[in-house]
């Protein structure tokens, strides 16, 4: 076995100081082999989820290459994530491979939800695109990110928008009220399915879109009337986001996965329990993470700019991924050099770490 090396990495913002703790805002952990420093490495990060011991981290080290598995200020802080502000982290990250690791190539993987970040973050570097959400400055950080060389998409859902309003639950009658329940849309009435008939899928989707765009319409009228007061923002919840049909009816869109199931099990139990995505917010984290009409974290624009070699891997387990979010993540990706692998694993590639790892090492050393 080859000798990994650890090193932790924490560097500033270009936005906010260091805590009063003493913590950098931009945090990470490199893995590297034993040696000369790797000439190709690899760079992940998720919107919220802390990604600095990457489970595939230890396995390209093995293979030869750097990973750093690198966090914004927003990990563990998803209630408060805005997209421009992060694109200007992983710019930090980025560079440093550059810089000071010696990495002469960098591949941007952008895995589950990351997906999407990291395909705006290639986007932006190609061609600045992203403007600040409502009312907020404009970062002169992402005006001049570092692109990559190559990029991996694993995983990797269609966009933060998108998977929201596919997972939630439209049959919420009250915001406020967890419980509120209207029975024609109730994805668990028995009435309803499953089996959901086609028309019962189509109101249903058709539910989910409107839900949505009625908490955008509320997010920007709340914020206008904040104006001239003494607040600039507040916090709101969000109730049952864990009821995509295809979680409980594994007919619609047939796969190798556990039916009834989602990432955070049973969907009836989680749809009505505490941990959801989205289930925190501000009013413009919302805007800038989670709006179908003003979110800028939707992937297929930004995948549309990405020309450098690209690689989809799909889980055909995924609980919660599905093959038409590989398909899509493809299809959008603009560059001529792609491929879509598939391998039957759940989310996490628990069972096929090493055979993910030679994939991907192929892969890169091909090109």
């Amino acid at each position: 076995m080859t000798e990994v090396v650890r090193e932790f990495v924490g560097l500033p913002s270009p936005l906010i100081g260091r805590a009063g703790a003493g913590g950098h805002p931009c945090q990470g952990v490199y893995h590297r082999p034993a040696g000369a420093p790797p000439r190709t490495a690899f760079i992940a990060t998720h919107y919220n989820i802390d990604f600095s011991e990457h489970y595939l981290a230890s396995y390209l080290a093995e293979r030869g290459y750097g990973f750093l598995g690198w966090n914004t200020r927003f990990r563990g802080a998803e209630a408060y994530f805005l997209l421009d502000h992060a694109l200007a982290e992983i710019g930090v990250g980025v560079r440093w491979l550059r810089e000071q690791a010696g990495a002469e190539r960098v591949v941007l993987l952008g895995n589950s939800g990351g997906g999407s970040l990291m395909a705006a973050y290639q986007s932006q570097a190609l061609e600045p695109n992203v403007t600040p959400v409502a009312g907020m400055r404009p970062v002169s950080a992402i005006e001049d990110l570092p692109a990559g060389d190559l990029f991996v998409a694993l995983a990797a859902h269609s966009g933060r928008p998108e998977v929201l309003t596919a997972w939630m639950d439209p049959s919420i009658t009250d915001e406020t009220d967890a419980l509120s329940v209207d029975p024609a849309l109730d994805p668990f009435n028995p009435e309803n399915g499953p089996p959901y008939s086609a028309g019962f899928q189509a109101r249903y989707r058709a539910a989910q879109r409107a839900r949505n765009e009625r908490i955008t319409g509320w997010a920007l009228e709340r914020l206008a009337a904040l104006q001239g007061t003494r607040a600039r923002d507040q916090l709101f919840n969000l109730h049952r986001t864990w009821a995509d049909l295809r979680m409980i009816d594994p007919s619609i869109e047939p796969s190798d996965r556990r039916p009834n199931w989602c990432y955070q099990g049973e969907p009836v139990k989680a749809n009505y329990g505490v941990f959801g995505i989205g289930s925190l917010c501000t009013l413009r984290t919302w805007l800038s993470m989670w709006s179908l009409r003003t979110s800028q974290c939707v992937a297929a624009p930004h995948l549309r700019r990405i020309t450098v070699p690209s690689l989809v891997i799909h889980a055909t387990a995924d609980e919660c991924v599905y093959d038409s979010d590989a398909q899509a993540v493809h299809g959008a990706l603009a560059a001529q050099d792609k491929r879509l692998e598939f391998i039957k694993d759940e989310h996490y590639f628990r069972e096929s770490r090493p055979q993910m790892a030679d994939l991907i090492d192929a892969w890169v050393r091909e090109r």
